[in-house]
């Protein structure tokens, strides 16, 4: 039997990502955010939802345009540190000492030490309640090599990619392989 525990947010797994912008005197800008996903396939586009008081939210609205870094479980610290502080407040790239890239196809940083990127433009922004999405066609996504699998695509266990649930976790076992599985049955 199922009990109900009341409309929340509940702790799923959420990807771990890093949101970059630039300030309005162009200063890279960093911050961790935990909703974001892949929203749709044709345009590939992402969504990220971000409360009006955060300092990425103005330098969004301002560029119409984000990157998506994507941390390795290396970096959790630092991802947890730059969802923490505020690029009000703090360089936060220069704290961590790790190095904005500035993208060559939108206009925003992207960090260079993540093994994977994606480089958005603003395609929507949808008010919410607290949160503001904006969902941001995929312009390119850039992946390091040595991360890359035999088919192209990124490789979970080399990226050592992580999640937010309870605290932090990094990606269990592989399980199969979808839209093949599934077939079995």
């Amino acid at each position: 039997m199922k009990k109900s525990i009341g409309a929340k947010t509940l702790p799923m797994p959420a990807p771990v990502w890093v949101v970059g912008t630039y300030d309005a005197e162009g200063k890279a800008n960093v911050m961790t955010a935990a909703w974001v996903g892949i929203c749709c396939s044709k345009p590939p586009c992402v969504a990220v939802s971000l409360r009006k008081a955060t300092y990425s939210y103005g330098n969004i609205v301002a560029r119409q345009a984000f990157t998506i870094s994507v941390p390795s479980e290396q970096h959790v610290k630092t991802a947890d540190y730059w969802g923490l502080a505020s690029g009000r407040d703090v360089d936060k790239l220069a704290k961590a000492g790790l190095t904005a890239v500035a993208s060559k196809v939108v206009d925003a940083p992207y960090v260079k030490e993540f093994p994977v990127v994606m480089e958005c433009q603003v395609l929507h922004t949808i008010e919410i309640g607290l949160h503001t999405q904006f969902i941001g066609e995929i312009l390119d996504i850039k992946v390091e090599e040595a991360m890359l699998g035999p088919e192209g695509h990124p490789d979970v266990e080399k990226l050592g990619v992580f999640v937010l649930l309870d605290g932090y976790r990094g990606i269990g076992a592989y399980l199969g392989q979808a839209f093949s599985i599934g077939k079995e049955i």
